[in-house]
């Protein structure tokens, strides 16, 4: 078990437009898995890889190709919505390649380009599925405070738990603390949103870690807020990374 403590790599203070060094600039995390490490390499905002074995999964790739650069090209993109910093056609015309599969929900389906399209599953919240290989379980992702439901929706947006080996990722997407976050179990890694009024504030994100209690929680998606004081509202409930997204 890795210890609970909030470990820091590396955080910038760069605004998300600002210029960013290539992903393999530094050395990746790692999860060990019953089937091998799991390399974990936060990209920016949003958008990771995540890459197991043979197979390299990127999720919500925005921002231009030149953060990809020296990274293994994708073996199955993941996309949980269609917002701008989470669906870049420009960057999965340039980082897709002509095989790799993608999973994604209704609405970026029905916006995804010719050439991407026929290669494109849509699953809806709470269908189970497969990527690469690699088990999916799709959770919903959406805004419960009544004045913030219409930036996501509920049914619109997923989040995806993703199996490697006898470990399980769970990627938040943009989100508040659903029931259906909450009710997660067997989670050992968890990237969750925290900014205001999109997503979750620091308080939402700490009562869904109590909640459903993750191993280590990746705070992402949170241009503006202060991820270092997570680590204080979640105490020995996780492992706290802080990771250089911007």
């Amino acid at each position: 078990m890795l210890n609970r403590r909030a470990t820091m790599l590396g955080l910038a203070a760069l605004p998300l437009a600002a210029a960013i060094r290539p992903a393999l600039a530094a050395t990746p995390d790692s999860l060990v898995t019953s089937a091998g490490d799991v390399a974990i390499y936060p990209i920016r905002h949003a958008s990771l890889v995540l890459s197991f074995g043979a197979e390299t999964l990127y999720i919500d790739p925005t921002n231009g190709p030149a953060l990809y650069e020296g990274l293994p090209p994708p073996t199955g993109i993941l996309i949980t919505h269609g917002h701008g910093d989470h669906f870049d056609i420009a960057t999965l015309n340039a980082i897709a390649g002509d095989t790799a599969p993608i999973l994604t929900s209704e609405e970026v389906l029905a916006r995804l380009p010719g050439p991407l399209k026929p290669r494109a599953t849509a699953l809806p919240n709470g269908a189970t599925g497969e990527i690469a290989g690699l088990p999916i379980e799709v959770v919903a992702a959406y805004n419960t405070t009544e004045n913030r439901k219409r930036y996501h929706p509920e049914g619109v947006g997923n989040g995806y738990v993703i199996g490697f080996g006898d470990k399980r990722v769970y990627v938040a997407g943009d989100t508040e603390d659903t029931p259906e976050m909450r009710a997660l179990t067997g989670i050992d890694v968890a990237f969750l949103p925290m900014n205001l009024p999109y997503t979750m504030s620091l308080e939402q994100v700490a009562a869904a870690v109590a909640a459903f209690r993750p191993g280590i929680v990746y705070p992402y998606h949170y241009q503006g807020g202060d991820p270092a004081k997570l680590a204080e509202l979640v105490g020995d409930a996780a492992e706290v990374r802080l990771a250089a997204w911007y």
